[in-house]
């Protein structure tokens, strides 16, 4: 119960720091105008092209799971990411993460660690893809650089976040590697380790990491390798194709390759462990629309939050119709992530 509470604390001070670091030196007359001047066409897309990334991750992730079971249905993919966003919105500790492939592992009969495996291989490909459309950006700068420049200070911290982000990711992919390649002598270190533990507690730990490590399974195959990545790139083009439209709805129009670094810096502050995003996400999109585009700081807060509200009211829309039409509750899809992850 402590480990718990310092945790929340922790969490708790880290979205204030970065809501006081949002907020600050805000202009709320002028807040208030930006915020309600949106274009009401382009408005409307917003709201309705919310849940796209939720549809195209939903149909990537079939790529992975037919692995343990052919024909998993599209609602059911679609769901879970429905469900697990609207935990994390909730909920600290992105244990909405957890949740959605435990959601789909009892809805479509596969096994937990399998699920949780695929899950793993999602946010690796989500940072190198993310890194890659950065490295490429970069790369191109003198095709735009009359059009558009990036001050010394912009870059640099673009380069800074673009190396930790692919530090981080390939650590974790190799660490993947090494798990599925040398399964055997993972399974038998683990085994050593677990000696001291009941039996009981033991056997569910092992199998878990047998169905963790046969989630991983789909880097044998070259033709879904390529198919995965380009799923992937569907996927962040269309969040950056999502940002083009709040960017037209404000009158603010950016061409669509140069949004490609504030949706990296949006990714790096949704990667903050808060409830919803909040805090992390907020000031580093303020930070990428002020320091890219040269938008006035009243803007964009004003265009941040809109946005943001938006994103966690249409997935909690959509989550909250899901689980009440399954008969579930948020607080039950929370103890099942945390009972996982302990």
């Amino acid at each position: 119960m402590k480990k718990h509470g310092f945790k929340l604390a922790v969490v708790t001070l880290i979205s204030l720091v970065f809501l006081f670091l949002f907020f600050r030196k805000v202009d709320w007359g002028q807040f208030l105008h930006y915020t309600t001047s949106a274009n009401p066409v382009f408005f409307a897309l917003i709201i309705l092209l919310a849940p796209m990334h939720l549809a195209t991750r939903a149909l990537r992730w079939h790529v992975l799971l037919k692995y343990q079971k052919k024909g998993v249905r599209f609602a059911s993919t679609f769901s879970a990411n429905a469900v697990g966003f609207t935990v994390s919105s909730i909920f600290p500790g992105r244990i909405g993460e957890i949740v959605k492939p435990l959601y789909l592992a009892r809805k479509e009969g596969l096994g937990p660690g399998f699920c949780l495996g695929t899950v793993v291989v999602e946010r690796i490909f989500d940072m190198l893809i993310m890194c890659a459309l950065l490295g490429i950006f970069l790369l191109a700068k003198p095709l735009y650089a009359s059009a558009f420049s990036l001050s010394p200070e912009t870059l640099g911290r673009l380069v800074f976040w673009g190396r930790i982000a692919v530090l981080f990711a390939l650590a974790v992919l190799l660490a993947c590697l090494c798990l599925y390649f040398f399964k055997d002598g993972t399974m038998r270190v683990l085994s050593f380790l677990l000696r001291p533990f009941p039996r009981r507690f033991s056997a569910r730990v092992l199998e878990l990491a047998r169905e963790f490590i046969d989630g991983l399974t789909f880097f044998r195959s070259v033709g879904d390798l390529l198919l995965y990545t380009a799923l992937s790139l569907v996927v962040w083009l269309g969040i950056v194709f999502y940002y083009w439209v709040l960017f037209l709805a404000y009158h603010r129009p950016q061409p669509f390759f140069v949004l490609i670094p504030y949706v990296f810096l949006t990714m790096v502050g949704a990667s903050i462990p808060t409830p919803g995003m909040i805090g992390g996400f907020d000031f580093f999109s303020q930070l990428g629309m002020m320091s890219l585009y040269g938008l006035e700081r009243d803007l964009a807060t004003g265009m941040t939050l809109v946005m943001h509200a938006i994103q966690i009211g249409v997935t909690c829309l959509i989550g909250y119709a899901i689980l009440w039409k399954e008969g579930l509750s948020l607080v039950q899809l929370k103890r099942m992530g945390k009972t996982e992850n302990q």
